[in-house]
């Protein structure tokens, strides 16, 4: 029943794995992951904690790392110059970005319990400013703002997308270097540096008792490993597909035996092998880039939506039927952000575009 999962389809041209995959499945899967453990841990509801027993968020914005490695990559190969890239990134991003930012801050002035001309305050200036600029951890609450709640933090999703756009501006400077110096060797060597820099954050972290190296090492540089295996992912697409299920086979031995291995230096080989496999090897489980690419939205809108909820206390007294007004607030707002304000600033040329004109 599950012989198509290792049959490698080779008749299927690299071109049309580019063209017709998974990926938009795949990340839609990852944000409500996301949203589901975030919906446990804000409400504190003991009910949820299924969620954070069977997946993991942390897992899930790490397999978005191995995704956008691979697609940005590809995204700065197909573009026509730095300029074009740059361009058709800010338009994926940034005009959500933008939105999501100022509507829940003017929002919250509704909400907090400071009056209105002590919400207007440079505190409310200074959150505008950091998070605009994907610094939101200069400043990640607002005045008088979920004070009661668990976290104080206006969208604590959002730490992911600083490190997502330092990515952005890394490719362009990789891709000069992979055609100066060789591409596989410089990606070898970025994923060792990662590692490295992540296991030297780690041991620091346990000597020095100092937080400080522990947020140093969740930024780009310990990140990295992740984007890089779905690089690799993308430039060797024609062997992986070569050797997908003996790939497969070593993935799932890795998992099996992590604890025996040194799993840090291992672990984003293995998401890589796993994600890109589920993506481009298993055949297209449907048309889903039809209706959109929602995925964005999920995760940059789910944190404000639970903690107005939580702050509300209307996961309260039944957790699951507050899950599900959560879920139908997430995807609707989801929804509204792509057709309103993510898609009619996408180029004509963009997939999503056009599967919804087709």
């Amino acid at each position: 029943m599950l012989s198509f999962l290792f049959n490698s389809p080779t008749s299927t041209s690299l071109e049309t794995r580019l063209k017709n995959n998974n990926f938009d499945l795949l990340r839609f899967l990852f944000a409500f992951v996301v949203f589901l453990v975030h919906a446990q841990l804000l409400s504190d509801a003991e009910q949820l904690s299924i969620f954070s027993e069977l997946v993991s968020s942390g897992m899930a914005v790490k397999c978005f790392f191995v995704v956008s490695g691979f697609l940005i990559f590809m995204s700065y190969e197909k573009s026509h110059g730095i300029r074009h890239y740059l361009v058709k990134r800010i338009r994926r991003i940034y005009p959500a970005y933008f939105f999501v930012v100022v509507a829940f801050a003017f929002i919250g002035s509704l909400l907090s319990t400071y009056p209105m001309t002590d919400y207007f305050s440079l505190s409310f200036v200074k959150y505008l400013a950091a998070n605009l600029l994907f610094l939101g951890f200069l400043q990640a609450n607002l005045p008088g703002l979920f004070e009661s709640n668990t976290l104080h933090a206006v969208n604590g999703a959002l730490w992911s997308l600083k490190i997502e756009v330092m990515f952005y501006l890394f490719v362009p400077l990789a891709v000069i270097a992979f055609r100066k110096w060789g591409r596989l060797p410089l990606l070898l060597t970025l994923y060792v540096l990662s590692s490295v820099f992540w296991m030297s954050m780690t041991y620091l972290t346990e000597k020095t008792g100092s937080g400080v190296y522990r947020e140093l090492q969740v930024q780009l540089p310990g990140q990295l490993t992740y984007f890089i295996a779905g690089a690799m992912a993308y430039y060797y697409l024609a062997t992986f597909v070569k050797y997908a299920t003996a790939l497969v086979i070593f993935a799932l031995f890795a998992v099996a035996c992590q604890s025996w291995l040194p799993w840090v230096a291992i672990e984003p080989l293995v998401l890589a092998i796993l994600v890109i496999y589920a993506a481009c090897v298993i055949p297209p489980l449907g048309n889903f880039d039809k209706y959109g690419d929602f995925s964005y939205g999920i995760y940059i809108v789910h944190f404000p939506i639970l903690q107005i909820m939580v702050g509300y206390h209307l996961f309260q007294p039944n957790p699951w039927v507050g899950l599900l007004l959560a879920t139908i607030l997430v995807l609707l707002s989801s929804f509204l952000l792509w057709h309103f304000i993510e898609k009619p600033f996408l180029r004509k040329s963009s997939h999503y575009v056009a599967s919804n004109h087709g």
